[in-house]
């Protein structure tokens, strides 16, 4: 393998600019290919007959915010996609017809949030929506004409965070949050609640049990379920007796997805995601498909989209050292046509192999984690450089979330820099169980912070990197990890880049956005109740703010000026902090960003800063500023002398 220097930089733009096409899907009813392609720079749905592929048209003419998902009316006669403004997260649903290409607003309300409560294979003209316009903190039912936009109260709601219905679109089931942090399932009989849950869960299954969805004649309730067992396993509920039977169950990690008959809703197939996803089939002729779509790809596979008939799926292709691909896999005559790549640009790039490791923490728990090594570090492919390399700790969200196999532009990048890359999977991650996620309750900057202190040290001794050249980086909970690991253990790391991460618990909590209120047990369960003494004592004692005076070594913070779930305050307490203390800190705030960055011009200028920012500290290699910031709106609020060009 070559030393670094001979190594090509990978262009910044190519990893976090617009992908030439993503999210691709076929209609139901086989006829359209959709995705996500740049019109004018910004992201916007296309379609094509499937007959003619390169007959593409624009169907909208989004010109700041990128459209981020989209999806197709059951009825195949228009695409639909939500969209927030400024990073408010109150999405709203927007229909786009086919024919005429005329674009509607079915949501037409301020400061509304909706969500999809139903959806019909039987009823292709309506879905059930729930809005939360008349009281911000609950959504009340409603169903809607997919066509002529028509909206019907279905349940006025002052009490549930959840619904789920049938396919005939009535309500079949109400959840609430109950006093002890897990959940209650109510039955729902003519649109009225039953008084007494059917099924409950305590706290410590609150986040492995959940319903999974009826099947389409409303016969069987499939629950992903961790009751009385470790990992959640799949089950099917008779709906009429009650009765209970198991359908797939796996030790190391949860069940996670299913794949359903398009016709039945019957489960043909489930994953299981521990260090990387496999799936199962239980029907023979899904099983057939899986099995042969394993023969011609490297790296993880998936169906991203089918038609009703289930003749067409459209497959993505994930190498994890090249762009991601995607096809057209027709199953009749067993023939996978190219649709796209993703990243085109990507290809013969020097991508880095990601490498799965289990780190075991102080007190015994395995940590299924990833490893990305810096690149022209491994000349003998072993999984381990041959001399040790900086490193960036990267820390993900949630908490309760996870870090996956694939490819990952922010591994690739620093790699490419000369940094090696490793992601841990803390105690509170999902998806390894409910002891996993349990043993982070009321940890946040105690063990969960340890078991990344632990991932540290098992890297210096595996001589992955040096001591004084580890850098701790993420965004939200990553982002308060970052601030607690400088705050906390000043030592251990050489720098930090903290990206939309909370400063104060006690503000996070006490400002988080009103429809999470029906949920906020569960905050005060795993992480502190403000309301006690104990409680807030512990939020306090976990919170960065107020150690930012131990902070010693560089920071860097990006922050979105809109972000419902970590309001600029947070990153605005710890900045006046820093500087009242005379500790140095960068400071770059994004007015038109919420929670991240969804605009690639921003998310371009932020890694600029990044990685000019690690070189100076850790010594990697980056790719000059120029005039990166001049597109995006970032605001250098405090420390621009702290990096080279900015």
């Amino acid at each position: 393998m070559p030393a670094l220097d001979t190594i090509p930089l990978i262009p910044r733009d190519h990893l976090f600019g617009n992908p030439t096409r993503s999210q691709g899907k076929i209609s139901p009813d086989g006829q359209w290919l959709s995705w996500l392609a740049p019109l004018d720079g910004v992201m916007n749905i296309w379609i094509a007959p499937r007959s003619d592929p390169d007959a593409a048209k624009p169907m909208t003419k989004a010109d700041d915010r990128p459209i981020r998902e989209h999806f197709w009316t059951p009825d195949s006669t228009a695409v639909g996609y939500i969209q927030d403004k400024g990073g408010d997260e109150n999405f709203l649903l927007y229909r786009v017809d086919i024919a005429s290409g005329e674009e509607v607003c079915l949501t037409p309300f301020e400061n509304t949030r909706v969500m999809i409560v139903g959806s019909s294979q039987v009823d292709k003209q309506h879905i059930l929506i729930g809005l939360n316009n008349r009281d911000p903190q609950w959504h009340d039912v409603h169903r809607l004409n997919l066509s002529t936009g028509a909206l019907e109260l279905v349940y006025e709601n002052n009490a549930y965070a959840h619904f789920m219905a049938d396919d005939t679109l009535t309500l079949r089931m109400a959840m609430a949050q109950n006093e002890a942090g897990g959940t209650d399932y109510f039955r729902v009989i003519d649109n009225v609640v039953e008084e007494e849950p059917f099924e409950t869960t305590a706290m410590e299954d609150s986040m492995t049990t959940s319903p999974a969805g009826y099947t389409v004649d409303g016969s069987v309730l499939y629950w992903l379920d961790g009751r009385g067992r470790d990992t959640a396993a799949l089950y099917a509920q008779d709906t009429a007796s009650g009765e209970r039977t198991l359908i797939a169950e796996d030790d190391r990690a949860d069940i996670g997805g299913t794949l359903r008959h398009k016709q039945t809703g019957v489960v043909q197939a489930y994953s299981v995601t521990y260090l990387t996803t496999e799936w199962t089939a239980i029907d023979a002729e899904i099983g057939a498909s899986f099995e042969w779509l394993g023969t011609q790809f490297d790296g993880e596979f998936g169906v991203m989209s089918r038609t009703d008939d289930d003749r067409t799926w459209i497959v993505w292709n994930d190498p994890v050292s090249g762009p991601i691909r995607t096809f057209i896999y027709d199953r009749d005559a067993g023939t996978l046509a190219p649709f796209y790549v993703t990243r085109p640009e990507l290809e013969g790039a020097p991508l880095q192999p990601m490498n799965c490791v289990e780190i075991t923490s102080r007190d015994g728990l395995t940590l299924p984690s990833y490893l990305t090594l810096a690149a022209g570090s491994d000349p003998a492919g072993s999984g381990r450089p041959a001399a040790p390399t900086p490193m960036v700790l990267l820390v993900h969200g949630g908490p309760w979330a996870r870090d996956d196999y694939g490819y990952n532009p922010i591994h690739q990048m620093l790699a490419n820099r000369g940094y090696s890359v490793l992601s841990v999977n803390f105690r509170g991650s999902t998806g390894f169980g409910k002891s996993f996620i349990n043993a982070s309750n009321k940890q946040w900057g105690l063990a969960m912070h340890d078991d990344l202190i632990d991932a540290v040290n098992w890297a210096v001794e595996q001589g992955i990197a040096p001591r004084d050249k580890v850098a701790i980086m993420g965004g939200s909970y990553g982002g308060y990890a970052t601030l607690a690991g400088l705050a906390f253990t000043p030592d251990v790391f050489a720098c930090g880049v903290d990206i939309v991460g909370p400063s104060n618990l006690e503000t996070l909590l006490s400002t988080i956005p009103p429809y999470w209120a029906p949920m906020v047990k569960i905050f005060h369960e795993r992480m502190g109740n403000p309301n006690t003494d104990e409680g807030l004592a512990l939020l306090k004692a976990a919170s960065p703010l107020y150690k930012a005076k131990d902070i010693s070594k560089p920071l860097l913070i990006a922050q979105g000026a809109n972000d419902p779930r970590v309001k600029q305050a947070e990153s605005d307490q710890i900045v006046g902090a820093m500087k009242e203390a005379g500790i140095p800190v960068t400071y770059v705030l994004y007015p038109d960003e919420g929670h991240g960055f969804a605009k690639p011009d921003n998310s371009i200028s932020f890694f600029a800063i990044t990685e000019n920012f690690l070189a100076e500290t850790l010594g990697g290699r980056a790719e000059p500023l120029g005039d990166v910031l001049e597109p995006s709106t970032a605001e250098i609020v405090e420390g621009a002398d702290h990096v080279n060009g900015l």
